[in-house]
């Protein structure tokens, strides 16, 4: 039995546009209609209008693709413009000195929204890119944000079965409260492997006005660097992010 069709039509946009996601970034017009539950010629008229608007695109084989509109009103996001905009100058520093993959995230519930990331076509490959979203618990920038929120969150996440992706995943609460307690203490951890097994960052806290943490700042390199150099590297960065959106000086 196919999903019910909204009965909104706000209900039905939001449900067309739910099809796309990173591992589908493109879908014809049936796809559509079947993926969303809606009949086809109900897909064909909002799909028109959403084209119009400038949400989707079509491409020249016939699929269809986010369009840029939304991108522009995503990047208006309030935990995310004015982030970046204070983000960007440390950011392109932290990239100068490394020339490797520099990234920036927010946390949305238990995942790592990644907002920005500034890499070279030498770096080691990286599956993030802006909009990309990781489980806290296995990526540098989540787990000093993890570290760093609210009790109901960290509890919340402990509950919650944790994803495996390598054989360095972080996959046991007790694992997991160990890593937090190490990240509160030393402010700032190294996460070695747990995406892919090539790689390790370097992540740091970014504090907003209120003191609380806004972002992580990290910087991922192969899994064989020598990442003692990167460390106090990082921190300055997540420092004066933290400083260019009035951290209050004592979590500086």
């Amino acid at each position: 039995m196919g999903t019910s069709e909204p009965r909104s039509i706000t209900g039905r946009v939001f449900t067309l546009l739910g099809v796309f996601s990173e591992s589908r970034p493109t879908a014809t017009l049936s796809e559509l209609s079947r993926s969303a539950g809606l009949p086809l010629s109900t897909t064909h008229r909002l799909v028109g209008e959403l084209i119009h608007w400038g949400a989707l695109e079509r491409d020249p084989g016939g699929g269809y693709h986010i369009g840029l509109r939304l991108w522009e009103l995503g990047a208006l996001s309030p935990g995310s413009f004015g982030l970046r905009e204070a983000a960007m100058p440390f950011l392109e520093d932290l990239y100068e000195v490394t020339h490797e993959n520099v990234q920036l995230a927010v946390r949305d519930g238990l995942e790592a929204v990644y907002v920005e990331r500034i890499s070279a076509h030498h770096a080691v490959n990286v599956v993030t890119r802006p909009g990309t979203r990781l489980p806290l618990h296995a990526t540098g920038v989540g787990l000093v944000m993890l570290a760093n929120a609210s009790r109901a969150v960290q509890e919340h996440a402990l509950a919650t079965p944790l994803r495996r992706f390598t054989s360095r995943t972080i996959s046991t609460p007790a694992g997991l409260r160990r890593v937090l307690a190490a990240v509160r203490r030393d402010g700032y951890v190294v996460s070695v492997g747990q995406i892919e097994l090539i790689t390790q960052s370097v992540a740091a806290p970014v504090h907003g006005q209120d003191g609380e943490v806004a972002a992580g700042l990290s910087v991922v390199v192969p899994v064989d660097a020598d990442v003692r150099l990167l460390v106090p590297a990082v921190r300055a960065a997540a420092r004066g992010i933290s400083r260019a959106l009035g951290a209050p000086r004592c979590v500086r």
